[in-house]
C-alpha cells in the first residue's frame, strides 16, 4: 500500500498527464481541421452518449447505445454534405430509432436526451472547421472559456472558500469558486476573441464577447453541475473509465457539451467575423 499522500501525488500526476494528452489532440484537431476534426470529435461525442446509455441503463443498453452512435455519425454526415432539410430529416429518423429500439417511456426519453446532449459535440466543432478556411477562432475561444472557468473555479475555490455553491450535488464546490471561474472565462475568452478577430474590435464588439464568455462560463459550470447530479441520480462515481485519473467522457466534457449545445443554438443568429461559420 502506498501512502495516501502519494497515491494522491499520484492521482494528480496522472489527471494533469491526461488533461495534457487530450488538450493537445483538442488543440491538434483544431488546428488542422478538416477529416481529421471531424473524426475526433465525432469519437468523443460516441463515447459521450455510451456513457450516458450505459448510466442512465436506457434498455436495452447495447442496441440503444449502438444506435445513437451510428446517428450521431448520421447526423455528422449530413451536416457536412447534405442541406438542412437533409440534416433534419436524419435527426428526426435517429431519434425514431432510438424511440423504436427502447423498451419504456423512460428508456426513450433518456436515449433522446443522450442524443440530443451528445449530438452538439460532433456538430459545433465542424460547424467551424471542417471546411478549407474555416475559423479557429470560435473553437480556441471556446477552450479558453471553458478551460479557464475550471481552472480558475478550483484555485480561486480552494484560496478563498466560503458558502458552498450546491452541497447536495457537488459538495466541494463554492459561490466564490463559480465567481473566480467566471471572471476569469470573461478575461481569457475576450483575449482570444479579441485576438483572433479578423479586424480590429470596436468597444461595443468587446462588451459583447465579455458577456458572451461570462454567459459560456455560466453554461460551463451548470454543465458540471448537471452532470454531477446525474452521477448522484444513478448513484455512479464517474461516467466511464476510459480516461486515467478523469473517470469518463462526460466527465472529462461536461462543460464543454453545455458550451456547445450554447453556440449551436446562437451561433446561426449571430453574423459577426468571430462566428462565421464555414460553408
Amino acid at each position: 500500500m502506498f501512502p495516501p499522500h502519494a497515491a494522491g501525488s499520484s492521482e494528480l500526476r496522472l489527471r494533469v498527464l491526461s488533461s495534457a494528452a487530450l488538450g493537445a489532440v483538442a488543440l491538434g484537431s483544431a488546428w488542422l481541421g478538416g477529416w481529421l476534426l471531424a473524426i475526433v470529435w465525432l469519437g468523443a461525442a460516441i463515447a459521450v452518449v455510451h456513457e450516458w446509455t450505459a448510466m442512465t441503463r436506457a434498455a436495452p443498453v447495447p442496441a440503444l447505445s449502438v444506435a445513437a452512435g451510428v446517428g450521431l455519425a448520421a447526423i455528422q454526415g449530413s451536416w457536412i454534405f447534405g442541406t438542412p432539410l437533409v440534416f433534419a430529416c436524419v435527426v428526426a429518423a435517429a431519434v425514431a430509432a432510438l424511440a423504436a429500439i427502447a423498451r419504456t417511456g423512460r428508456d426513450r426519453a433518456w436515449a433522446v436526451a443522450g442524443l440530443a446532449y451528445a449530438a452538439p459535440i460532433a456538430l459545433v466543432p465542424v460547424m467551424f472547421r471542417v471546411h478549407p478556411g474555416g475559423s479557429l477562432t470560435p473553437l480556441l475561444w471556446m477552450f479558453a472559456v471553458v478551460w479557464t472557468t475550471d481552472v480558475a473555479a478550483y484555485f480561486v475555490g480552494r484560496a478563498v472558500g466560503g458558502p458552498k455553491l450546491w452541497p447536495a450535488v457537488s459538495p466541494n464546490k463554492t459561490w466564490s469558486g463559480f465567481a473566480g471561474g467566471l471572471a476569469g472565462a470573461m478575461v481569457a475568452g475576450t483575449a482570444v476573441a479579441a485576438l483572433g478577430a479578423a479586424q480590429p474590435l470596436q468597444a461595443l464588439d468587446i462588451a459583447a464577447l465579455v458577456v458572451l464568455s461570462g454567459l459560456a462560463s455560466g453554461a460551463s459550470q451548470a454543465g458540471d453541475l448537471a452532470e454531477s447530479a446525474m452521477k448522484r441520480r444513478f448513484g455512479v462515481k464517474d461516467s466511464g473509465s476510459l480516461i486515467p485519473g478523469h473517470g469518463g467522457f462526460m466527465d472529462r466534457l461536461d462543460g464543454f457539451a453545455a458550451v456547445a449545445i450554447l453556440v449551436f443554438l446562437l451561433a446561426p443568429f449571430a453574423k459577426t467575423s468571430f462566428w462565421a461559420v464555414a460553408p
